[in-house]
């Protein structure tokens, strides 16, 4: 596991929805001010960009975000992987959240435990780091030794389950001027990432959910994972072997893998992602590069199992219909497909209907290309800039900011969600990989 060097520490987190509101209303006022100076300089300076509004902005969101923690953090987590639709400055900032942030202070780390196991940590392990190794958005990661086994111990922050609801609510505005999403389509996503963060802040279930797919997917070549430990581990903590490894970034730039290594990593990650979808019909769906710890042998660990997207069985064979090569000659089956996945509506007029499938029809060309053939050089920057500038067209199609109701189920979210954040690791790897004996395809010859 990492062991990033955290610069800040926090005493204390806003609990309380009238702290946590009174945050949000100070980040506005301060957003706010922000636009007021840019329009100020751009009086004199007509030509003046939005560079340095957007990092001021980006800075001032981010700073708040990190005080608050738990669903208002992960927003800014999640957000940081969409390079298509948000600027660079706001992108740089929230990738922080990936690897790092502020950590809890001590003394409200040691108030965990005795809640959930009237001990201290000192008292359950032989030793147990005062710092944190690692602090995320939901939790932070300690290390502690027990009869000589190094451990990962991960605790939660303080009253973030309890505040999902109306930390959500709070940062839907940001979010949504950020992405720009309907109000029917953020609704949607607002509804589905509340009942996935709820799940996430439940580390029994989580501590569940890690031991069934790792020992389901210990079969896959080049994939180490984390032992578990009940004993040591409840609602709000959660203990587990030490992982050696780096997240992506630090991993290459300090070992400058071969092309042979990058590959064997790459195909790891790409075999795992595609049993969980299509044996499991459950997947670890929060892919950000901080997940995976990379060694120079070519042998990833998986990490956080927290966020995991349980695919219901009618809702899969719509979705992954679309990698079949017959959608793209069929229109009646296109249609009937998409009118499955919820892009077309019961009551759309024949000029939507007829936009909408030809739309749709070139999101799925390019979006799903990795499978439509037997390998995909995801180090194509020329294939990433075609799905990037077709990310820019969808977040600012007026077809689908002016519509009534949202284009797509809600359970695509978090299965887009994987894919891209799939796609971006492979292609932070410059992986070339095999895709076109996915498990999918096997299904379908039988």
């Amino acid at each position: 596991m990492e062991n990033p060097k955290d610069k800040e520490e926090l005493s204390s987190i806003p609990t309380s929805k009238v702290q946590r509101a009174a945050q949000f209303m100070k980040t506005g006022v301060k957003v706010g001010s922000n636009y007021v100076k840019h329009y100020a300089k751009k009086v004199v300076n007509p030509s003046l960009s939005k560079d340095e509004l957007n990092a001021a902005n980006a800075e001032d969101v981010y700073e708040s975000l990190s005080q608050l923690k738990g669903s208002a953090l992960k927003m800014a987590q999640m957000l940081s992987m969409y390079e298509d639709v948000l600027p660079q400055a706001y992108i740089d900032k929230f990738k922080m959240s990936q690897y790092s942030a502020p950590a809890l202070s001590l003394p409200l780390v040691v108030n965990t435990f005795k809640k959930q196991f009237n001990k201290s940590p000192f008292e359950m392990y032989d030793s147990f780091s005062k710092e944190a190794k690692h602090a995320a958005s939901i939790g932070q990661v300690h290390e502690a030794y027990l009869k000589g086994k190094r451990l990962a111990v991960k605790v939660q922050y303080p009253g973030v389950a309890d505040s999902i609801t109306s930390d959500l609510r709070m940062v839907k505005p940001f979010a949504q001027q950020m992405v720009s999403l309907n109000e029917k389509e953020m609704d949607l996503y607002m509804n589905e990432v509340e009942e996935m963060m709820t799940a996430e802040t439940n580390y029994l279930l989580e501590r569940e959910r890690s031991e069934r797919i790792s020992k389901a997917c210990a079969h896959i070549p080049n994939l180490y994972f984390p032992s578990y430990y009940p004993e040591l581990s409840s609602e709000r903590v959660l203990t587990m072997d030490w992982l050696e490894g780096q997240h992506a970034e630090a991993f290459l730039a300090e070992h400058e893998p071969s092309q042979e290594v990058r590959n064997k990593i790459g195909q790891a990650i790409w075999d795992f992602y595609d049993f969980q979808m299509h044996e499991l019909l459950e997947v670890h769906a929060d892919p950000h590069p901080g997940n995976f710890l990379m060694k120079p042998d070519g042998t990833v660990g998986v990490i956080d199992f927290g966020c995991v997207k349980v695919i219901p069985p009618d809702y899969y064979k719509a979705h992954f219909s679309v990698i079949n090569n017959r959608v793209f000659t069929d229109k009646v089956y296109l249609q009937k497909v998409f009118r499955d996945m919820e892009f077309l509506k019961p009551d759309d007029t024949a000029e939507e209907i007829e936009f909408f499938t030809n739309f749709f029809t070139e999101m799925l060309d390019v979006s799903t290309r990795p499978f439509r053939s037997q390998t995909f050089d995801f180090g194509d920057q020329v294939y990433f800039k075609e799905l990037y500038e077709f990310g820019e067209r969808l977040a600012k199609l007026p077809e689908l900011r002016s519509s009534k109701q949202a284009r797509g189920s809600r359970h695509a979210l978090y299965l887009n969600r994987s894919y891209f954040g799939l796609y971006y690791l492979l292609n932070l790897l410059n992986a070339n990989v095999i895709t076109g004996n996915s498990i999918w395809f096997q299904k379908q010859e039988k």
